[in-house]
């Protein structure tokens, strides 16, 4: 359990300041709690936030019975780390029980273990964005700095796994997911070009933003058509994996596709639109990931947004930053770490995620 704080019963005082001043306000306090506490829950503080109902604050907003299923109503956020450029691409290792998580514009990679503060265990990343574990439990990586996607083994030794397309440099693989016959799909937006802070500014040579599948024999294919997307970003599977999940973070839409036996995709459709309204500054499309229950969990403005696998929208978590992406862990994978533009944040819930295959190596 968390401790009390010392200062907890100023909390009317506070909420008066945050009241005032707004969010940027309630993110230095955060600051100043996590200091000498592993974690500080929002609650500790005598707030929820972003929701709001009745005049009573809350973290969790349903528009569908349902999401209660998912997330209790009375869940709140546990503030774990902060001070980051761009907190994104958490994973959880199972073995080691550690979530470890990129700080893109940092340049750095971090662990949280539970009850312990956040770490960083390295530096010089270039601008790593996405990752994900194999089934071998290496480190698959997308890097915005060198436009490559990259294999870590444990001992530290790195295999480019995909560099080039048709003889240009990717633009800037981003996220990242594995299929259990070891076929890996990567998006390819261009942030890590043209986002100021994510990686070195360039010129984009490949004249387009793609979405690719890598063969366990190393061949790099194109699965959407060139011109699909505007920065097509967050992938996730199905819990059997026979769908695709591709977000566009500027045209605000998840479309979902059917995945042959091959790899190869077809059938879009569009699954939802309308979240958000494209602008980064408010929260966009970005991190995606899919429960044990088929229900797709994607950052949006506010926080993070759950729809049905029918595009219902069931509810949101709402989140006082810009969220990156999230992420399933802890022991029995009932937490979600959700990674938020400058800190580490998780929020208990009731459902578990999509099995991915690294998750039952033991």
């Amino acid at each position: 359990m968390n401790s009390p704080l010392p200062w907890q019963g100023a909390v009317s005082w506070l909420w008066s300041v945050v009241g005032r001043v707004g969010s940027e306000c309630l993110l230095c306090y955060l600051r100043l709690a996590v200091r000498g506490h592993h974690s500080v829950s929002m609650s500790m503080l005598g707030f929820g936030v972003a929701g709001q109902r009745d005049g009573i604050m809350m973290t969790v907003t349903a528009h569908d019975s349902s999401f209660h299923d998912l997330i209790r109503p009375a869940a709140r956020l546990t503030v774990h780390g902060t001070g980051y450029g761009y907190a994104e691409g958490p994973v959880w290792h199972p073995v080691e029980q550690y979530l470890v998580f990129s700080d893109i514009i940092g340049s750095t990679r971090h662990v949280y273990v539970p009850g312990e503060d956040v770490q960083q265990v390295r530096d010089l990343t270039n601008n790593a964005n996405g990752l994900t574990l194999d089934r071998d439990l290496n480190l698959v990586i997308c890097e915005h700095g060198t436009s490559t996607l990259v294999r870590e083994r444990p001992e530290g030794t790195r295999e480019v796994l995909a560099s080039h397309f048709e003889g240009s440099e990717l633009n800037s693989p981003n996220d990242v997911v594995v299929r259990r016959d070891g076929t890996i799909y990567f998006s390819d937006p261009d942030y890590g070009r043209t986002a100021p802070g994510f990686g070195p500014p360039r010129d984009c040579p490949l004249g387009f933003r793609g979405v690719y599948r890598l063969s366990g024999e190393g061949e790099l294919v194109l699965c959407v058509e060139r011109d699909r997307y505007g920065q097509p970003n967050g992938l996730c599977f199905s819990p059997d994996e026979s769908l695709l999940y591709i977000n566009d973070s500027p045209n605000a839409l998840i479309d979902v596709y059917e995945v042959a036996a091959d790899g190869s995709l077809s059938g879009r459709r569009r699954l939802v639109a309308g979240i958000g309204d494209g602008d980064m500054t408010k929260g966009i499309p970005d991190g995606m990931k899919c429960d044990e229950r088929g229900n797709i969990w994607v950052t949006g403005p506010g926080g993070v947004w759950v729809f049905s696998p029918e595009g219902t929208h069931l509810g949101t978590v709402h989140v006082p930053e810009v969220v990156g992406n999230l992420h399933w862990g802890g022991p029995d994978w009932r937490t979600l770490f959700i990674p938020s533009t400058t800190s580490l944040y998780s929020i208990p819930v009731t459902v578990g995620p999509h099995r991915e295959p690294f998750m039952d190596v033991s």
